[in-house]
């Protein structure tokens, strides 16, 4: 088809809720992503945090074609040699004790509401509440939807799932008070990514850890958008010094294949009883293979290493745009970075602005423009986006 073609089909029958971008993407090489009609872009957003080894990798390729060659499907009624694989190498990534596989993070996410709610049900324990922070963003479905502090996106679905509450970010003393004896768990994530890019910090981070503890409740970690090395550790929560109950993962476990992971300790896993949880399609072989490559590579202390070293050059590269009197400020963790700008200057904008000039990025929070690059980017790459971006803020001076 042409680009013509694929567009009429997509406003005559794709059901309008994603707002499309004026390009559609054929083939990727390296960090490169190439337009039908013969357009190259660099790529600064990875398909949402998801293509982290970008689209050349030639060991992920030979993982699928293999496993492709053999199998791809049986069920979860029957063991599975590459979701093992996988399961081994989260385990040894992370240290956590178990692991359930399923096909997105909106699901990693409502199998860890469910296990927080079991964990005390079966302690005879009538906790079923979970706190939230403003700002957050836990995915798509009711559940997910529900335990998303932005109410932009609740109106339209009330009544919503019960059994959440929200306080605001960054905020100790709204959490301890908002903690009742109907609380069964803090859901937070290392960095805020749909809510403007907002890191937790240390400080803030390893003292919900602590409130938890003192309350005898679980903490779980949304490392949806943060994990897989995202932010220069496996985990963010390793770069912040916490071990929560619970840890959710997708995006960049799978390099673009669909997949979530939920992660938890012994103690808390044990309350997942045989038919307690489930899915069809989870942890399939051909998923599975795929994303234990991606786990073994990532994890690897020198591969992990390049990762804080190119974030540390990006943020270096995007500090000095400070200058400029519409930004407000730049903030991140990891290659996980953003630029905040002032009320009166669109996000949208530049959006576009470096879409044009051959850039892909994407926004987030209020007004700002996020960058979610490959790890493999480099720093010319990182250059040639940070003076195309001064290019446009100056011309509007």
């Amino acid at each position: 088809m042409n680009y013509q073609e694929i567009k009429q089909i997509e406003n005559t029958h794709y059901v309008d809720v994603f707002g499309r971008l004026d390009v559609c993407f054929t083939k990727g090489r390296g960090t490169t992503l190439i337009e039908k009609r013969g357009k190259h872009y660099s790529d600064f957003l990875s398909g949402i945090a998801v293509n982290a080894l970008g689209y050349s990798d030639a060991g992920f390729k030979r993982a699928l074609k293999k496993q492709t060659d053999k199998l791809l499907h049986t069920g979860n009624y029957f063991y599975i040699e590459s979701q093992s694989e996988l399961v081994k190498a989260l385990v040894a990534a992370t240290g956590y004790d178990r692991v359930f596989i399923a096909n997105s993070g909106a699901e990693a996410v409502e199998a860890a509401i469910k296990l927080a709610r079991k964990y005390f049900y079966d302690k005879g324990e009538n906790k079923t509440e979970i706190i939230t922070m403003d700002g957050s963003f836990h995915g798509r479905t009711l559940a997910t939807l529900a335990a998303t502090g932005q109410s932009k996106f609740h109106e339209a679905y009330k009544p919503l799932l019960e059994g959440f509450k929200y306080v605001p970010f960054q905020k100790i003393g709204a959490l301890k008070e908002a903690i009742t004896d109907k609380t069964c768990a803090v859901l937070i994530e290392p960095v805020q990514g749909e809510g403007g890019v907002m890191p937790a910090g240390e400080v803030y981070y390893q003292t919900v850890r602590q409130i938890c503890d003192e309350a005898g409740i679980l903490m779980i970690a949304d490392e949806i958008q943060t994990g897989i090395g995202r932010c220069g550790q496996f985990l963010a929560s390793q770069v912040y010094g916490v071990k929560p109950d619970i840890v959710c993962l997708a995006k960049s476990l799978g390099n673009g294949l669909p997949i979530g992971a939920m992660l938890a300790t012994e103690n808390t896993a044990q309350a997942f009883k045989t038919g307690d949880h489930g899915s069809t399609f989870g942890g399939n072989h051909l998923v599975c293979a795929g994303a234990a490559y991606v786990v073994k590579k990532i994890s690897d202390e020198k591969f992990l290493a390049g990762v804080r070293s190119i974030s540390e050059y990006f943020m270096r590269k995007l500090e000095p745009l400070e200058r400029f009197p519409q930004v407000e400020s730049v903030r991140g963790l990891g290659l996980m970075l953003a630029v905040a700008f002032y009320e009166g200057f669109s996000a949208k904008n530049y959006q576009k602005a470096l879409l044009d000039a051959g850039f892909v990025a994407a926004t987030a929070g209020q007004n700002t423009l996020r960058f979610l690059p490959p790890y493999i980017v480099k720093k010319k790459q990182i250059d040639e986006l940070v003076n195309a971006l001064e290019t446009i803020l100056t011309g509007e001076k």
